[in-house]
């Protein structure tokens, strides 16, 4: 029974313009490092299927999603919002993004795989139950949650982000869900520029200072998250695994280094133990510039496999 490795060639078509941030190269730049570290010897392959209407529908409102599909270009461009793009490809590799998270659950649920990493894109934590934006279409983790919940029958989910924008998505479409533990650490005064305050009392945020580094967001993990974590004592953990809060990339300054991804890594993997039989699903969000999101993957997807 080996770890799941969840991608497809599909989310490496989507693309929003030259020198975009969030851009087809990311996909190759982590499966080569981890190719190269040899993780994937240790992982099985999946290609991540498309998600379909009722899926979707658990996070989103068929009318958003209906609207997406709508507004699919057959070619150039279509814009979604100043940062976001869509182009033929796009709605195709959006599925295949929310999919790899439902096919992840189930694989970890039903015990085909311990944990389960989908290298896939676009990203998801900042797509509303009802709109897309920040480079997000559908919320790939929600999707993954509300299908452990309502499918699987699970009754207590974690959500652990870490990535450097606090994941309004997420929190939009899952903070009035008591069976939902929402757990995130964030750069203030970056996109979205709230999340200070949460909108639920099944939300823990976070905001960190910039160049708080690493230490404050040990911190943090240790003082808000981990006693949360434990009062609520999850059955499955999901992951928004973002890597942009790195000090190598420009898009924040978070200050983190792999060592930091790592360490919250191992912090999570005991929480599942204790609680979760170990079952975590682990997805891709942000992280722009390719070397040290490829390096940060390797080191949290070591610890996730118990490679390290």
């Amino acid at each position: 029974m080996l770890p799941a490795y969840i991608s497809h060639p599909d989310c490496s078509q989507h693309e929003m313009g030259a020198h975009h941030p969030e851009c087809p190269d990311r996909i190759a730049a982590i499966r080569d490092q981890l190719l190269i570290s040899g993780l994937l010897d240790y992982m099985h392959p999946y290609d991540a299927p498309l998600a379909t209407a009722e899926q979707l529908a658990r996070a989103h409102s068929l009318l958003h999603v209906r609207e997406l599909a709508a507004k699919s270009p057959t070619t150039g461009y279509e814009q979604i919002d100043p940062d976001t793009w869509m182009n033929p490809h796009t709605y195709r590799a959006a599925l295949r993004a929310a999919g790899a998270a439902v096919l992840a659950t189930d694989l970890v649920v039903r015990g085909d795989a311990p944990v389960a990493f989908c290298n896939v894109r676009p990203p998801g934590h900042h797509a509303e139950r009802e709109s897309a934006g920040g480079f997000c279409f559908f919320n790939n983790v929600a999707v993954g949650i509300r299908h452990a919940l309502d499918v699987h029958g699970l009754q207590r989910v974690a959500l652990i982000d870490f990535d450097v924008h606090h994941g309004n998505g997420s929190e939009d479409i899952l903070h009035d869900d008591a069976r939902v533990l929402m757990c995130s650490t964030f750069e203030e005064n970056l996109y979205p520029f709230f999340g200070s305050e949460p909108k639920g009392p099944n939300m823990v945020n976070v905001p960190l200072p910039a160049r708080a580094g690493g230490a404050a967001f040990r911190e943090a993990v240790d003082i808000c998250w981990l006693p949360a974590l434990d009062a609520f004592q999850p059955e499955m953990i999901f992951i928004s695994a973002g890597f942009d809060g790195h000090r190598e990339d420009d898009m924040s300054h978070l200050g983190l280094v792999e060592a930091d991804y790592e360490w919250v890594t191992r912090q999570i993997m005991q929480v599942a133990a204790r609680h979760a039989k170990g079952r975590i699903v682990s997805c891709l969000e942000g992280g722009y510039v390719l070397s040290p999101l490829a390096r940060s993957v390797v080191a949290h997807v070591k610890v996730l496999i118990g490679a390290d």
